[in-house]
């Protein structure tokens, strides 16, 4: 056995350098690296010796690499070249679109750790609809709220932890959670930047799809992704003008969607359908009794049996279909047990056993900017959205209504919906850029239960987010109901060790 390193990241600044000491080298460009695997299929050579060749004939790879993904369809050759990229100056707003593309990785400057000031992107459809002095004072409105707001939160966040505020050590993390609730009141035009690492395979579809995206600011991040990206791996990036699929199909989609409900909303009693109660409803903290957050519509069937008969075929030579006859005949002392014996040497860092991704729950979220923020980092996750709304109302964190700044609070946001209201009417794909972090939208939230135990450890963990352990606590309280044997140590990190202790108690 043999394993090689074949290259890994350096940064492009170096690359730079070496070019312009050595202006001959055509070789500093993952293209020879992708050509070089490209060609394992069908050259008996070793890949190491592939790479050799590959680098001194770098035109030659190019026109491997463009005949291989382009005229034969191996896309995932693509894969093999990959990018870093510092992604500055961009709003919140974009991040969002940015990082519907599952399959990148990206670190994201935090609203939770930095002290924002009064740096935001004023939006070009803003600037043509003859907003823009409208926009700006507003946002300098809640840019001001948000630091005062602070100054007010700092102090009752120290009182509140009067222990850990004894140590000096912890005033970084008591700051955090100040701003962490602070930055409620701050626009989605918030500017941010973030680290993004991609493949060439995804930097072309991101381009693509950003390209037809409705706002104009990610018409120009797809254009400087490009610009960014187009000389190092040519052969790799193509197609990055976008279609009449990307272009036109979510608007088409909503006309034809605001016809049908037209029609049909009429013939339904009342505002609530049954089919849209959910399994089971949960209200937002501090909300109306109306105003939930967390419904758990739909869950695979008899999922408990579903798992048991998955981990019966892992663990035999069976047809998937017999193990579903056999667990269907299995007590729950039965199934309890072999579930049992799949995560009784689990600890509080390992992955739930894969067989969980064979049951899932559909949930529909109304949550806050902030709590989206963190959900969309979920990627395994099946995540669809609807447009922000300000008749979904605000998520108040509940320092600022103990502080007593609960009022001047939802001025801001009354106010901030005025200037909503005069963007939706003139520029309705730009009214977003002026919500804040408080505004909801609502989310469908598809996850298998491999991939909720995952969001329990993260956030549900005491270390969380206040807003999103709230919401991933209330969804596994809610996928218990439906799948207790399957979610058994679904938690937080941190209470990992006690709920283990709980289920195997007088077992271990």
């Amino acid at each position: 056995m043999d394993v090689i390193l074949a290259g890994h990241n350096i940064d492009f600044d170096i690359i730079r350098e070496i070019a312009a000491e050595h202006p001959e080298r055509r070789d500093l460009t993952p293209e020879t690296v992708a050509a070089a695997y490209a060609r394992i299929s069908r050259n008996p050579r070793p890949v190491n010796e592939l790479r050799t060749l590959a680098r001194g004939e770098v035109e030659k790879a190019r026109a491997s690499n463009r005949n291989i993904v382009f005229d034969m369809g191996h896309s995932s050759i693509a894969e093999h070249a990959v990018f870093n990229l510092d992604v500055l100056k961009v709003s919140r707003l974009l991040v969002e679109e940015i990082e519907k593309f599952r399959l990148a990785s990206y670190t994201e400057k935090s609203q939770r750790y930095v002290l924002f000031k009064d740096d935001f992107v004023i939006p070009a459809e803003v600037r043509k609809a003859g907003l823009e002095e409208a926009f700006t004072a507003t946002v300098q409105m809640q840019n001001r709220f948000y630091q005062g707001l602070y100054e007010r939160l700092r102090p009752y966040i120290f009182a509140q932890n009067p222990d850990l505020a004894a140590d000096p050590a912890n005033r970084l993390l008591l700051e955090g959670w100040a701003k962490e609730d602070a930055r409620y009141i701050i626009p989605l035009a918030t500017e941010t930047q973030l680290g993004m690492t991609v493949n060439a395979r995804n930097l072309e579809l991101m381009i693509r799809r950003l390209a037809a995206a409705p706002l104009i600011e990610a018409h120009e991040y797809s254009r400087r992704l490009f610009d960014a990206t187009k000389g190092v791996a040519p052969s790799l990036v193509r197609y990055t003008e976008p279609t009449a699929y990307d272009l036109e199909t979510t608007n088409d989609l909503r006309a034809q969607a605001a016809r049908i409900i037209a029609n049909m909303q009429a013939t339904l009693p009342g505002d609530t359908p049954e089919s849209d109660k959910g399994v089971a409803d949960r209200t937002a903290s501090g909300a109306g009794k109306t105003d939930l957050c967390v419904r758990l519509l739909d869950a695979t069937p008899e999922a408990d049996e579903r798992v048991a008969a998955a981990l019966l075929h892992s663990a035999s030579n069976l047809p998937l279909a017999r193990c579903r006859e056999i667990a269907e005949r299995m007590d729950h002392e039965e199934k309890e047990a072999l579930i049992k014996t799949a995560l009784r040497r689990m600890k509080g860092y390992d992955a739930a056993p894969r067989e969980l991704e064979h049951v899932g729950l559909t949930f529909e979220l109304t949550i806050s900017a902030t709590a989206f923020a963190q959900v969309k980092r979920h990627r395994m996750a099946t995540l669809t959205v609807q447009d922000y709304d300000p008749a979904l109302g605000v998520t108040i964190p509940p320092a600022v209504l103990a502080i007593g700044m609960e009022k001047p609070f939802r001025e801001i946001c009354a106010r901030t919906e005025d200037t909503w209201e005069k963007i939706r009417r003139a520029a309705p794909e730009a009214a977003a850029y002026i919500l804040t972090n408080a505004h909801r939208r609502r989310a469908a939230m598809g996850v298998n239960a491999r991939e909720l135990y995952h969001l329990a450890r993260v956030r549900a963990d005491r270390h969380a987010q206040w807003d999103i352990r709230e919401t991933a606590m209330q969804m596994v309280a809610e996928g218990r109901q439906v799948m207790p044997l399957t979610l058994l140590l679904a938690a937080g990190k941190d209470g990992f060790d006690a709920l283990y202790t709980r289920v195997f108690a007088g077992e271990i």
